[in-house]
């Protein structure tokens, strides 16, 4: 199969209420491995099932969540009964999944640690739960094992089981092909393999839309990098990643819309630079766009700190309008009370307005 025409991708759209999420990692874990490894999973279920329910009492119907190659390679059995198992306290709570699949955030070759079993590491006070991450200033290209072909085959492999068995269910609203393609310092080399993962799943036609993000997106709305402009032309639906401002979100809708496809922000949210909930939620509710803020309670990930490399462009330029005071991402604290009571009552405000506009 192809990409949708725009009258079928507007009208699947349109049959959908208003989405609006949060990318979600459970806060006991530091990365996809502890949330989806044997180990300690019942007690991981348990989490996600109470921290589902907080996002469900906010308003909240859809998470954006990654998946684990490393455990469906080395668990195989045991990792598809735990992704059911997870599919089901989703719809306990009505709250559909946008699975992302690739993804080109990693760190340099001499940085990259492989995957293992068991308690996972993790750094105390460093955005992502870890010191040497993506989100430091790169020495190098990131690696991928992407670049190999065995471990690419087997991928593809990993996404065609999953798709196929997924393909007509409603529990899982999107299929997330590749996130930031063209991230730590890669361009285009990994464009080949994201192209491979599209035709993957065109060729299973499931009922769920796919696509790919832009996250470069600059000031004046236009897309920056060739890896991104094929990411969006491939996309049935144009997503994108935006942590910035106000004004120049307004600009950049304005120009998207020059797609004539819907939008859905996958990822946003960042206080610091000044991208908030009390302006960007009621724009995206005003303009009908999906979102998916990053974070949901703070955790392990402790994606509440700046991203490291904000730290260092601070030093060396004190002008920045950067704002320390405040949380990067994430909406409740440790102990489900949340961060700032008024950003939860603009989401359910805007949720419940939502609701009523748009039901069926």
């Amino acid at each position: 199969m192809t990409k949708w025409s725009k009258e079928k991708v507007w009208e699947w759209y349109n049959s959908q209420p208003w989405i609006r999420g949060v990318n979600y990692i459970p806060s006991c874990c530091v990365n996809s491995i502890e949330q989806w490894q044997e180990y300690n999973f019942e007690n991981v279920l348990s989490v996600i099932d109470n921290e589902l329910a907080l996002a469900a009492n906010v308003g909240f119907n859809s998470i954006r969540y990654g998946l684990s190659f490393f455990i469906w390679e080395n668990q195989h059995d045991g990792f598809m009964e735990r992704l059911e198992r997870f599919l089901e306290v989703c719809a306990k709570h009505h709250i559909t999944v946008m699975f992302v699949l690739g993804n080109d955030c990693t760190v340099p070759k001499h940085n990259y640690v492989p995957g293992h079993f068991g308690e996972q590491e993790w750094d105390l006070g460093y955005h992502s739960g870890k010191k040497i991450s993506p989100h430091i200033v790169l020495d190098d290209e990131g690696y991928s094992p992407f670049d190999e072909e065995e471990y690419a085959a087997r991928y593809c492999e990993m996404v065609r089981e999953i798709v196929t068995k997924y393909q007509n269910d409603e529990r899982i609203i999107m299929w997330d092909v590749f996130n930031e393609i063209g991230n730590s310092l890669r361009g285009v080399k990994s464009v080949p393999f994201m192209k491979r993962l599209f035709t993957v799943i065109r060729e299973i036609d499931p009922l769920q839309p796919v696509g790919a993000c832009a996250w470069r997106v600059d000031r004046h709305g236009h897309i920056e990098s060739e890896e991104e402009r094929i990411a969006v032309e491939l996309s049935d639906i144009v997503l994108w990643h935006y942590y910035g401002d106000y004004k120049t979100t307004v600009k950049i809708i304005e120009n998207l819309k020059k797609y004539e496809c819907p939008l859905i922000n996958t990822e946003w949210l960042h206080r610091i630079q000044h991208n908030n909930i009390e302006e960007i939620f009621p724009l995206f509710y005003l303009e009908r766009i999906g979102s998916y803020s990053w974070g949901l309670v703070a955790g392990k990930t402790q994606t509440y700190e700046p991203w490291e490399h904000l730290w260092h462009a601070y030093d060396h330029d004190k002008s920045l309008n950067l704002d320390f005071t405040k949380w990067q991402h994430d909406l409740f604290r440790a102990n489900h009370r949340p961060y700032n009571p008024k950003e939860i009552e603009i989401i359910k405000e805007f949720c419940q307005l939502a609701d009523q506009k748009y039901k069926e």
